[in-house]
């Protein structure tokens, strides 16, 4: 399972859908996270709470090492599908308007055959498989 930074932001921030997002761990897939997740859910928490990137990446660190997420290294592949995937589904080209991060996501959880958890509708408009189950 591929964890998208809108499902680490939400748990963190205990969002209402945190406790959904994080039993979706619970269902024995080992799951992975990117660098690229990490920064983009460090900028998040940091304009949410007001705090130093570099202290809400910590805390990143903190759960997904409680969560027991690895952290998946990003290669040229993943570069290239994640062009690929921009232009499938990216913004202003198709209704999941995918930004650069989703595009990576997307790209991570391809290369290694994940079922995606996320926040919100994006990713359900494209053909990655989720790793919710209700919405």
């Amino acid at each position: 399972m591929y964890v998208d930074a809108s499902a680490i932001v939400a748990m963190i921030l205990s969002e209402p859908d945190a406790a959904d997002l994080a039993s979706a761990l619970d269902g024995g897939d080992a799951a992975i996270t990117s660098p690229l997740a990490i920064y983009e859910a460090s900028l998040a928490i940091a304009r949410v709470n007001a705090i130093p990137a570099a202290i809400a990446r910590d805390e990143i660190h903190l759960t997904l090492t409680r969560m027991s997420i690895a952290i998946a290294p990003i290669d040229a592949s993943q570069g290239d599908i994640a062009v690929s995937a921009f232009d499938r589904f990216g913004k202003g080209r198709h209704p999941a308007a995918l930004n650069m991060g989703d595009c990576f996501a997307y790209a991570c959880a391809a290369v290694h055959d994940a079922r995606i958890l996320f926040k919100g509708q994006d990713f359900s408009q494209t053909d990655l498989p989720s790793a919710r189950s209700g919405p």
